[in-house]
């Protein structure tokens, strides 16, 4: 009876001490990994929108509203998570830096960054996570498939596995078609919902 009572008693003091590191190590990692994700977002914006000098909030913007934008167009497995207005460095806009969700990926959420300008170009994506096959889906983040949407004025992309002949056509992944059409859908999203933002 008194090993098990002294053992009770051990294995909570372990558990209340690993429970007090845990919360320790949080506290200390918390703010370094927080300053590491806002840099690498933002040096995807300046990679989708290189032209932009600064990325502002507009508290015009409602992104509540979003979800009810994208249902409409077609879009229910994507999601626009930040939306922010494109300066250059004399405070004008030049457009805007949106990211976007989609859960069509073939490995889970895929996330991405895109730079629209005022005159619906879009300036580029980027991804911000992905967690696709490797050596297919995963190729959706190299250069090559990435640049096929850079300074594209369409309203609605679309993949090909025959070869892309238009501005709206995008070459498919091969052996990743699931991947290639999130990233379509994401983009699209992406297009659909910076149409409807007032320029300036």
């Amino acid at each position: 009876m008194k090993e098990n009572i002294r053992s009770i008693i051990t294995l909570t003091l372990i558990t209340l001490i690993a429970g007090v590191l845990l919360g320790y190590v949080y506290e200390l990692t918390k703010e370094p990994i927080a300053a590491r994700t806002l840099e690498a977002k933002l040096d995807a914006y300046h990679k989708v929108f290189p032209e932009a000098s600064d990325f502002k909030e507009d508290q015009s913007i409602d992104l509540d509203t979003s979800t009810n934008v994208l249902d409409a167009a077609g879009y229910s497995k994507e999601t626009v998570d930040e939306c922010l207005v494109a300066v250059d460095s004399s405070g004008n806009m030049l457009g805007h830096v949106l990211s976007v969700t989609t859960s069509e990926g073939y490995g889970g959420d895929i996330r991405i960054s895109m730079g629209v300008g005022n005159d619906g170009i879009l300036k580029g994506i980027e991804i911000l996570s992905i967690s696709e096959t490797a050596g297919l889906g995963m190729k959706a983040d190299t250069d090559e498939f990435k640049s096929q949407f850079t300074d594209k004025n369409v309203s609605k992309f679309s993949y090909t596995k025959t070869g892309a002949t238009a501005d709206y056509e995008i070459d498919a992944l091969s052996g990743a078609t699931i991947t290639t059409n999130a990233m379509v859908n994401a983009v699209n999203a992406g297009l659909e919902y910076a149409s409807g933002l007032s320029v300036k």
